[in-house]
């Protein structure tokens, strides 16, 4: 890390990757939180607030937000404590921060992702669903603005390690690492009695319950796979997915003369929210060093999409563009929400998403109002 501490704002703090970023800034040192966002927990964004002192701390939920600005008032510096779409507007242009770490989940990190690309800062991004059914706006906003966007996903970051110094000309392919989930090599008839407790057991990460839920049925592959047509310019066929269950290689890209580079780590998103930040500096160890002498054999397979469609779906998805992006990412949300409540089997999620899309009317190239509106209507259908 260069001298002199970098401003950050992060967004989505009390949530699974914001305390893990927060951890690397703890442990690093090199960084001045200035800003901390969160939903409605008053009491875990309290205790970030006393460590880390920000300027401003933003609770979506008003009783919150009055809640918290009362356990702060005893502090010397109290921040000011924001709350709605306004507040969260405010909280972002006012920090001007160098970097925005948001790992804000589902489509009401749009608008914020937005508003932080137009500071020109650099964007330390780990929420999917912007990028996936808003891509072409944020690369263009990106361009347009001189603002950096660097992916924290694992596999997105890895790409973005191994394309480091290259020709993006000489890429013949991304290979895009699943670990299968918990349930890989099941049949269909075995996934009707899957219950919400077994697919949150995730066999190498630890993740948030929407996220878990996806990687199990592979829809959060089918994201990414969206998300990397998008970071990286490249066309669908020249994204590919192989199932690796021990999760050490965690994406790999193939150039034109045959040569494949991988990038290798323990499964922690310590790795690729400390890359996201320092780029392109390397930062000290912030997890367990991966220990090649006793590593597990690595095995390589294609995935099921028979009986986990929603990759199929997701390139349908992403190959069709417009507004289905958008489609299956609200479909598969409201799915999983109701998987965990009990009231639909695991397999009815791919199929909530496949008939949403089939009987969605597509937009070709959308607004931010299309999109939007887009999501209401799968919510709708719903």
């Amino acid at each position: 890390m260069p001298e002199g501490k970098k401003k950050i704002c992060v967004l989505g703090a009390t949530g699974s990757i914001g305390r893990q970023t927060l951890d690397v800034i703890r442990k690093s040192g090199g960084y001045e939180v200035t800003g901390l966002a969160a939903g409605r927990d008053a009491a875990a964004l309290e205790a970030q607030v006393r460590e880390f002192a920000p300027r401003r701390a933003f609770l979506w939920d008003e009783a919150a937000a009055r809640d918290l600005a009362a356990r702060v008032r005893d502090m010397a510096a109290a921040p000011e404590v924001l709350c709605g779409l306004d507040g969260l507007r405010e909280l972002i242009r006012a920090e001007r921060a160098d970097i925005y770490a948001i790992s804000i989940s589902g489509m009401i990190a749009l608008q914020p992702v937005l508003w932080a690309i137009e500071t020109g800062a650099r964007i330390a991004l780990s929420n999917k669903e912007s990028i996936v059914t808003a891509g072409h706006i944020m690369i263009d906003a990106v361009k347009r603005c001189g603002a950096e966007l660097i992916p924290v996903d694992s596999e997105h970051s890895a790409v973005f390690q191994c394309l480091e110094g290259e020709d993006r000309a000489a890429v013949r392919q991304l290979i895009i690492t699943a670990s299968g989930g918990p349930f890989r090599g099941w049949s269909r008839a075995r996934l009707e009695e899957v219950r919400p407790e077994q697919a949150l057991k995730h066999p190498n990460w630890s993740m948030g319950a929407k996220i878990t839920v996806d990687s199990a049925t592979l829809a959060n592959k089918g994201l990414e796979v969206m998300e990397a047509h998008h970071l990286f310019g490249m066309d669908y066929d020249r994204i590919r997915v192989v199932v690796h269950p021990q999760s050490v290689i965690h994406s790999m890209v193939e150039f034109t003369d045959g040569a494949v580079k991988a990038q290798l780590g323990v499964p922690d998103m310590r790795l690729p929210i400390e890359y996201a930040l320092g780029y392109p500096h390397r930062g000290a160890l912030v997890t367990q060093p991966l220990d090649v002498w006793h590593m597990p054999d690595l095995h390589f397979e294609e995935p099921d999409t028979d009986t986990f469609p929603a990759l199929a779906l997701a390139y349908e998805a992403g190959r069709t563009g417009g507004t289905l992006p958008t489609v299956f990412n609200a479909a598969d949300e409201l799915a999983v929400a109701r998987f965990l409540r009990g009231d639909i089997r695991f397999p009815e999620i791919a199929d909530f998403i496949a008939d949403a899309m089939a009987k969605h009317r597509v937009i070709p190239d959308p607004t931010l109002d299309d999109i939007l509106e887009t999501e209401r209507w799968v919510k709708q259908f719903a």
